[in-house]
């Protein structure tokens, strides 16, 4: 008969096709009826930490929603650092436990139910009557909240038999939330008559507007209004039309375009929170540019949001555009400027327009080819090491068009998101900034491997997380292989804390980090291995780029970078806190 922890597995198994995890006491009878009895598909990693993590990378890269597994006490508690990292950034996972037995703690148990809701994670406890009902439960609650749950089984549950496995419905799908009411009707109805008289419209883009599958229509709304558009880092390529897409806002931004971003007179936030990074810290706007927010939240979420709206960023997107071409009937009439985009002479600033160009849409008058460009670096810095500039330019030229980058945390952030675009938001990941943390490189490799396992999975890590994590370098090779690529921002240092308190005085020999060989590593794992001293010794990527994924090997690049560039969002930080 099966057992309760098979009553999880079989109805866990029928919503969730990945499962990662380490395998201990407390989850054993799990993963044994996973195994024997689904078709789900069970990756193992190095460090419970990875469980989480990959299921996280897993949603951000497919929107389907995974699971990770993990032994009761100190499998568990090894969970909580990535745990608290999804429920910041809002990703639904379901996080299946051991657990203390019924009767009691024994001395190795902890209170699991108070440490999860700590970190801000709800748990469920199947019993033997209530499994695969408890197990939908804690599915439904992860989707309809975005968020992760934990599903314990009780280590004296695990085993018993609890007889056939019930049906069971499926989880229910949140609704798009559609604006209700008088007042949210008028303020769209000032929203629309606001982009009607702009003269510089802005539209502004973040992972809400992803998730709510706005992007067409946010395309329509920026058509039929002439409005630059940008994204956030975590919402990058989510307009369809690229030639207008001023690309990503707050400090990975390049100047030229931050500049434009304060020329509008008028802007539209879909489904970003404006927080301190994309907003910098308060200037990404300039004080007379009227913003709305749209987003599921309650209310707006940040002090220079003068008009809001709460809705999904589709449906109000869509509602923008019936309204916006009710006051202006025959749209759209999108007139080209004669002048080529290629032309880098021109002013970044909008040229006033003269009568006859009125209808010309200001996205039309700007050189945007020049808005975006970042600083492109020298080929070595002063110290003789890399300079990072130059070598994420060199980088974003050899890899694969079809990519997907995960990014680990530190000073190092930026550079892929400047210099490495990618075609829409589930191809560009972060993990670990929500909650301000590192290491979670590797298993991200892992997680977006299952996700698409068609695309080459690129990792960007420093040498400070790398290090962290390094138990899951074993399981990003055996995930990914061919599939797989790292770039590690080898500085020999905590780069962010030097920047910030190495300048401050501090003493900087806890910050520093002995030169570590990555490429070393990567060997000792089945990987390749090199050692980027130059940007002649990155023609190693070119070559492999050009392979067979079935036949390369998983490439580690270990970039020799100098610390003593830092990077825009740095000084932006270092500005602040000086």
């Amino acid at each position: 008969m099966p057992t309760v922890s098979a009553h999880v597995a079989l109805t866990l198994a029928e919503h969730i096709d990945a499962v990662f995890g380490v395998m201990g006491n407390g989850n054993a009878y799990f993963l044994d009826a996973l195994e024997r009895q689904t078709s789900a598909e069970f990756t193992a990693v190095r460090h419970e930490q990875g469980a989480v993590v990959a299921a996280d990378a897993h949603h951000r890269a497919s929107g389907r929603i995974a699971a990770a597994t993990s032994t009761y006490g100190a499998g568990f508690t090894n969970t909580l650092t990535a745990l608290a990292e999804s429920v910041q950034a809002h990703i639904p996972l379901v996080l299946v436990v051991g657990d203390e037995p019924t009767s009691g703690p024994r001395p190795w148990d902890v209170d699991q139910i108070a440490l999860a809701s700590a970190v801000g994670a709800r748990t469920y406890t199947v019993g033997r009557a209530d499994a695969a009902a408890t197990t939908i439960i804690a599915i439904e609650h992860a989707l309809t909240y975005r968020v992760p749950v934990v599903l314990a089984i009780p280590y004296d549950v695990a085993a018993l038999e609890a007889g056939p496995v019930p049906p069971a419905p499926a989880p229910r799908i949140p609704a798009p939330v559609h604006p209700t009411g008088e007042f949210a009707e008028g303020m769209l109805d000032d929203i629309a008559a606001a982009l009607h008289d702009a003269e510089r419209p802005f539209l502004l883009a973040g992972r809400g507007a992803w998730l709510a599958g706005a992007g067409d229509a946010l395309g329509t709304l920026a058509e039929v209004t002439g409005a630059l558009t940008a994204s956030t880092a975590l919402g990058r390529g989510v307009f369809p039309a690229a030639e207008y897409d001023l690309g990503v806002t707050g400090g990975f931004g390049a100047e030229g375009a931050m500049e434009l971003v304060r020329q509008a007179d008028v802007a539209i936030v879909f489904g970003a929170s404006l927080n301190q990074f994309t907003m910098r810290f308060g200037e990404l706007f300039a004080p007379g540019t009227r913003v709305f927010q749209v987003d599921v939240a309650p209310a707006a979420t940040h002090a220079h949001v003068g008009g809001f709206v709460r809705g999904d960023a589709r449906v109000i997107a869509e509602a923008l555009v019936e309204r916006v071409r009710e006051r202006r009937p025959g749209l759209p009439v999108l007139r080209r400027s004669a002048r080529s985009s290629e032309d880098s002479g021109e002013t970044l600033r909008a040229k006033r327009r003269s009568p006859s160009e009125e209808h010309a849409p200001w996205r039309e008058s700007v050189d945007l080819r020049a808005a975006r460009s970042y600083e492109p670096g020298e080929d070595l810095a002063p110290d003789g090491r890399l300079d990072p500039r130059s070598a994420a330019r060199r980088i974003a030229e050899l890899l694969p068009e079809d990519r997907v980058v995960v990014s680990d945390g530190g000073h190092f952030i930026g550079w892929a998101n400047m210099y490495w675009p990618v075609s829409s938001p589930d191809r560009m990941m972060m993990i670990g900034t929500a909650f301000q943390a590192i290491g979670q490189g590797w298993p991200s490799v892992v997680g977006a491997t299952r996700a698409r396992p068609e695309s080459t999975i690129v990792l960007t890590s420093g040498d400070g997380g790398g290090l962290m994590a390094i138990a899951d370098l074993e399981s990003a090779v055996r995930a990914s292989r061919g599939h797989g690529c790292a770039v590690i921002w080898n500085d020999a240092a905590y780069g962010a804390e030097v920047h910030l308190y190495g300048l401050k005085g501090l003493a900087e020999e806890p910050m520093r980090i002995p030169q570590v060989d990555f490429a070393a590593f990567a060997a000792a794992v089945g990987a390749e291995g090199v050692v980027v001293q130059t940007l002649d010794d990155l023609d190693r990527l070119a070559t492999w780029s050009g392979e067979s994924p079935d036949e390369r090997p998983f490439l580690l690049l270990d970039l020799r970078i100098s610390p003593t560039v830092i990077a825009p969002y740095q000084q932006e930080i270092i500005r602040v806190n000086s």
